[in-house]
């Protein structure tokens, strides 16, 4: 029987995470899948790297980053300058801000489960 690829191999993510377990955990789901990740718990870091020219295949953007006030959507903006796939992620239910300003963009809220990241990052990726 042959051996299927998985299902990220050789693809590059950014995870834009401040709860340090939910990055964690995001990370491993992603490497488990073939990814190599890297992750960032604050947007300018996240926005330096790009700006350095870091690249990515696609990326999870938890939308707010340690409270209301701060946000991925910054980071949003250059993926979506860059083309570059993505995937937001929160814990505040219909999150009306998110879907009026990335309507095309899929929404995982927390807590979620395994497959709802690989299933929302395969629609991204078209897979």
């Amino acid at each position: 029987m042959a051996k299927t690829e998985p299902l990220l191999a050789g693809l590059r993510c950014l995870v834009l995470e401040d709860e340090f377990l939910i990055g964690l955990d995001l990370q491993d789901i992603l490497e488990a899948a073939g990814a190599a990740v890297t992750c960032h718990a604050d947007a300018d870091e996240a926005l330096l790297i790009l700006r350095e020219g870091a690249r990515f295949d696609l990326a999870i953007l938890d939308v707010r980053l340690g409270g209301a006030t701060r946000t991925s959507y910054s980071v949003a903006a250059a993926l979506t300058v860059q083309r570059t796939p993505f995937v937001f992620l929160t814990g505040m239910r219909r999150d009306t801000t998110i879907a009026s300003g990335y309507p095309q963009v899929p929404v995982l809220e927390k807590p979620y489960q395994q497959t709802h990241v690989l299933d929302a990052v395969r629609g991204v990726l078209n897979k």
